[in-house]
């Protein structure tokens, strides 16, 4: 998934934050994307063809994605949005831990399925406790999913003509695995939406 979103973000588009959780995958792009047109079904079929193969190459196997784009009128939703996704992910990620800890207990799949319904996020937090896993102590990736986002580093080279060592500013994606959460979250969601929103924000060659 990792290496999907790092394709996406590097395919064409002007991706400035890439977030993924569970099986899928939000884009933030920037404000003044203008590939295609700005025609949402070319970015509609390119994304999920670019997703599909890239993962399907990963994986070895057939994978397919699906897309789809939401157009939110205002800095704050799509803040909100992003929140929203990370939200759902600890919501996945404890349901999931549950579901296949009672799947290898013995459970099947509707004993399983109908615990995740009928039980409390403190209960199923005790379930996991009960069986030696404190799901606050996972890999934070596990529990908040992950984000990559672009950050500039220093190059060091040497001029071919002078022989003097030189400083370059370069662009690379970074791979977080512990991404913040509620108001802090909110506050690094912040920035990435200015950077979004900045019409000088062009991406370096």
């Amino acid at each position: 998934m990792v290496a999907t979103v790092e394709h996406l973000m590097n395919c064409g588009f002007r991706v400035v934050y890439g977030y993924t959780q569970s099986d899928e995958i939000s884009l933030l792009f920037h404000r003044d994307e203008g590939l295609f047109d700005r025609k949402l079904r070319k970015y509609n079929s390119v994304l999920a063809g670019e997703a599909s193969a890239c993962f399907s190459l990963r994986l070895g196997g057939i994978a397919c994605f699906d897309c789809r784009l939401s157009q939110l009128p205002t800095e704050q939703l799509v803040v909100d949005y992003f929140r929203w996704r990370q939200e759902d992910a600890t919501r996945n990620a404890l349901n999931a831990h549950c579901y296949w800890l009672l799947r290898k207990e013995g459970k099947s799949v509707k004993e399983a399925t109908n615990f995740l319904i009928g039980h409390s996020t403190s209960q199923k937090n005790e379930l996991l406790f009960s069986r030696g896993i404190n799901f606050g102590k996972l890999p934070a990736w596990q529990r908040r999913g992950l984000g990559l986002y672009w950050e500039t580093y220093e190059k060091v080279g040497v001029n071919p003509k002078t022989n003097e060592q030189i400083k370059a500013a370069r662009r690379r994606i970074k791979v977080d695995l512990e991404l913040p959460m509620k108001e802090a979250y909110e506050q690094f969601l912040c920035g990435l939406v200015a950077i979004a929103s900045s019409p000088d924000n062009r991406r370096k060659k």
